[in-house]
């Protein structure tokens, strides 16, 4: 007996670890290069996880992001961690609209690579599911759409639409209503707020907070001194 729920605890964590991996490099929040915007702030990304077993699992990331008055943008990504421990920083991206060079930062091996684009910078987020930048959503047969209409954070205001769709659970057979949530903003052009309520699987809120519609320092879209080059993805 005592075998079988080591074995257990194990398996629950290798599917833990797998889903927080998988989780490092999703619900980043989308800046958009363009110019005349600046503000920097701070993502809070809180997950909830119900696996097969039963157990449920919940962890959180943060990172910084920003966007200077010419347009350069700096994102992170961090590790998804407990509650009460401190996310750390594994990964920076910073843009330049104007050279069009984009520098991916890793912090672990403190090292970086560069690359020119060969597009134009977008200069709206891509859609979410079926949330659309400007509030209009694509009809669907699936879902109820609700407009949550304005409201401001930290200042900032943003529109809101809200979407919801009843599932049949494959192991219960009952009736299971997913919510997804987003609020955009026009002025900055990101997503302040995301919401993903699925009790089946997964909750995931993804918050803007923080707002400074200021320019952050100009070290936040420089390579910090020391690390060297490499070649791509390396």
């Amino acid at each position: 007996m005592r075998r079988r729920a080591s074995l257990s605890a194990v398996s629950s964590l290798l599917v833990f670890l797998a889903v927080v991996i998988s989780a490092a490099s999703a619900q980043e929040v989308f800046v958009t290069p363009v110019p005349n915007a600046p503000f920097s702030a701070v993502v809070n990304i809180e997950r909830t996880v119900a696996l097969k077993n039963g157990t449920v699992v919940s962890f959180k990331s943060l990172s910084e992001i920003g966007r200077d008055s010419s347009g350069r943008i700096h994102n992170e990504r961090r590790t998804f961690v407990p509650d009460n421990t401190k996310p750390e920083l594994r990964h920076v991206h910073i843009y330049d609209p104007q050279s069009r060079v984009s520098t991916e930062i890793n912090i672990e091996k403190k090292s970086f690579w560069t690359r020119t684009m060969n597009h134009a910078p977008s200069t709206e987020p891509p859609s979410i599911r079926f949330a659309a930048p400007d509030g209009n959503a694509p009809p669907s047969e699936f879902t109820k759409d609700e407009d949550l209409g304005t409201q401001e954070f930290d200042g900032v205001p943003a529109h809101g639409m809200r979407q919801t769709q009843t599932v049949v659970d494959e192991n219960t057979g009952k009736d299971v209503v997913i919510t997804d949530e987003y609020w955009y903003s026009q002025d900055l052009r990101i997503y302040l707020l995301v919401k993903h309520l699925d009790p089946r699987r997964e909750s995931v809120i993804t918050a803007v907070t923080q707002i400074k519609q200021t320019p952050p320092d100009r070290s936040f879209f420089e390579i910090p001194e020391g690390y060297k080059p490499r070649a791509g993805g390396q």
